[in-house]
């Protein structure tokens, strides 16, 4: 057979596994645009939600999850797609005007209102407990933000493929040695921890055998970090702050 006859065949062989390549993240979403939205209104986990009321290249994003087809998706793919969709969405709902600060606010912000996430309706409750923690990374409880202050500060940059595990490392490290959210008292083995490690406990368990072992790892101070891996600490859990992580200023 001549190379001529070969050729043609070898090309449409090619073309074909173009055609199905997972889909990127990025081409799913424009993380550079997230990115850059990011960075104009989020300074140290402060959010100024009016940089992104009416602004186009918000909606696009929100008009891009719509869409998005991920069954294509592998897990890590999954896993930055649900991410920034979920920070996004959950910066959507303070522009429509809701907010988690009140126990039926709470309801309606994650329970009630919907958005359009791949072609379906889905709640924000729905997007994390059906979506995102089935993907078994506990790390994703300090990468996504519901927009309060108790809540993991929302990055200056987005979630991406090339860089997801140093940044979700990053910001679990971040959470849990930042002492406005979790103090480990030493001298009488008493740790006051965030809400978030007494409601998605058993993901922490299951990642780690227990809680404190789960922190052990983690904790800057050696101290703290042998008396975690004795399982030393009687845990107690801080009442979460539901308020506004950031400014909202409306004409």
């Amino acid at each position: 057979m001549s190379r001529q006859s070969v050729r043609p065949s070898v090309c449409a062989t090619l073309l074909l596994s173009l055609l199905f390549l997972p889909l990127s993240v990025s081409a799913a979403l424009d993380l550079k645009t997230w990115t850059d939205l990011l960075a104009e209104a989020v300074t140290d986990g402060a959010v100024d939600y009016s940089r992104w009321d009416k602004n186009a290249r918000f909606d696009a994003l929100v008009e891009q999850i719509a869409t998005v087809d991920t069954g294509a998706m592998n897990r890590q793919q999954k896993l930055v797609f649900y991410i920034n969709a979920y920070n996004i969405l959950a910066a959507q709902g303070i522009l429509d005007g809701n907010s988690p600060d009140g126990l039926l606010a709470r309801y309606a912000y994650f329970k009630r209102d919907t958005y359009l996430v791949s072609g379906a309706r889905i709640t924000l409750h729905a997007l994390e407990h059906e979506l995102i923690r089935p993907l078994q990374e506990p790390r994703i409880h300090f990468a996504i933000v519901c927009a309060s202050v108790s809540c993991p500060i929302l990055q200056s940059e987005a979630y991406t493929l090339e860089n997801l595990d140093q940044q979700l490392q990053a910001a679990t490290t971040e959470f849990i040695n930042d002492p406005r959210r979790n103090q480990f008292d030493r001298a009488n083995a008493s740790a006051n921890l965030s809400s978030i490690f007494k409601w998605f406990e058993e993901d922490f368990v299951e990642a780690a055998g227990s809680l404190q072992a789960y922190l052990a790892p983690l904790v800057e101070n050696e101290e703290v970090a042998a008396l975690l891996e004795d399982e030393a600490f009687k845990i107690r859990y801080q009442r979460y702050d539901w308020s506004l992580n950031g400014t909202l200023s409306l004409p």
